[in-house]
């Protein structure tokens, strides 16, 4: 075991656990966030993104020794955010939300690109949301409320 000082959603966490325990686990089962899903476990589907130092992570390839002294932002701690707001408001008029288990990741990597890439152009969306996997929506409408958030977002990012 192991004493990993982070913060977590804009809280200074100490986590006592084993430093190969993956971040995932310790968001899903000792911190209680739920929004992070395991879809594949193998960093391909993008189910469980996080920021990590502000950059889509992958939380289920990630040990937690690797968040000592890092900022962790999970969708419970983006969703009070303005930035949220707009991006809730675009995937949902966009029809981007249907199952629901990609779009918290879905979310995460949007804001990732956005906090780079105010102005994105179809294809930078699409590359940049490609570690995320939808099997509901065909992209095309997630691709459209990235770029209604980025229009109606003017000044966040």
């Amino acid at each position: 075991m192991a004493k990993i000082d982070f913060v977590l959603n804009g809280k200074k966490t100490v986590a006592d656990c084993h430093p190969a325990m993956r971040l995932l686990d310790y968001l899903r089962t000792e911190a209680k966030l739920t929004g992070v899903k395991e879809g594949c476990g193998e960093g391909e589907c993008g189910a469980c993104s996080v920021l990590l130092d502000h950059k889509v992570a992958n939380s289920c390839m990630v040990p937690m020794a690797n968040v000592m002294g890092k900022e962790v932002i999970t969708i419970e701690g983006f969703r009070d955010t303005q930035k949220f707001k707009v991006l809730e408001k675009a995937f949902q008029e966009a029809g981007a939300v249907q199952c629901g288990i990609c779009t918290p990741g879905m979310i995460i990597a949007s804001e990732s690109l956005l906090n780079v890439n105010p102005h994105p152009t179809d294809d930078e969306i699409r590359i940049a949301l490609s570690g995320n996997l939808c099997r509901c929506t065909g992209y095309n409408m997630i691709v459209e409320a990235v770029l209604q958030a980025a229009r109606e977002g003017e000044g966040l990012w």
